[in-house]
């Protein structure tokens, strides 16, 4: 078995997936994909967006009464991780792979990594969105792969749905 791990920012699409399938169709062994998705944290994104502003004197301790609020979000943030992750097995499973998936909240290149040794991967395939901005933030997540594992590392940009107008 050759264990392939995705680290996914979104939902895979049907292009992507045949792409990653396609990346791997002269594999001499079955192939198994592991989808990873990262899901933030409703608590800490607020609490690190007040620190940010250097308001956390005056927020933070309104947190406290914002406890049941933040956790209706995670419930909502978890909910839609998981459906991405399902869907994105689900596609791969379609186009007769083996693949299996989960969330995360750690941070993503931790969870990557505790991922890889979990399942043995010996392969790493981190997608990302195409705009710009991310590119640059994750390009970070491509690199730090690199230094940790001792596995082979491809990035690839999500395929952009052509829109008709």
């Amino acid at each position: 078995m050759y264990d392939v791990v995705l680290l996914v920012e979104q939902e895979l699409t049907e292009p992507d997936a045949r792409r990653v399938v396609e990346l791997h169709q002269d594999m001499p062994e079955q192939v198994k994909y592991h989808v990873l998705v990262p899901c933030h944290n409703a608590e800490s994104g607020v609490e690190a967006s007040i620190s940010a502003l250097g308001t956390a004197d005056l927020y933070g301790p309104g947190l406290v009464d914002q406890r049941e609020e933040l956790a209706e979000a995670q419930k909502s943030i978890d909910s839609e991780a998981k459906g991405c992750t399902g869907r994105s097995v689900q596609r791969l499973i379609a186009l007769g792979q083996q693949a299996e998936g989960g969330i995360s909240h750690d941070r993503p290149i931790d969870a990557l990594t505790a991922t890889v040794d979990k399942v043995g991967g010996q392969e790493v395939i981190i997608l990302t969105r195409p705009h710009i901005v991310a590119e640059f933030f994750h390009l970070d997540w491509t690199n730090s792969a690199r230094r940790h594992l001792g596995v082979p590392v491809l990035h690839l940009l999500e395929h952009e749905e052509k829109t008709s107008k």
